[in-house]
């Protein structure tokens, strides 16, 4: 099974194809597609740019990314991890 997954083009955020075509930012809302339907789903992302940037295929079992880039792509799913690290530098700036 996979997922489509991509950036939102007009705030960066991680987004994915969930039901009915719709755009959801959880991956447990994401839509698990089987091959053929997945390569469909991802030449009509590409055709909505104003919305997909760079739409890939990620691999999964149930919601949960497998092979090569799981790794990426679990962080990925957790949303931003540059806000936590701002704070940290903004609290130590002033101490």
């Amino acid at each position: 099974m996979k997922l489509l997954t991509a950036n939102r083009l007009n705030d960066g955020r991680v987004i994915y194809l969930g039901e009915a075509d719709a755009v959801v930012e959880a991956i447990d809302a994401a839509r698990p597609l089987e091959a053929d339907a997945a390569d469909t789903a991802l030449a009509q992302a590409q055709s909505r740019p104003a919305i997909f940037v760079n739409p890939y295929l990620i691999e999964v079992e149930g919601r949960a990314p497998t092979g090569r880039d799981r790794l990426k792509e679990r962080i990925r799913s957790l949303g931003p991890t540059v806000g936590h690290s701002l704070a940290f530098v903004a609290r130590n700036e002033t101490a």
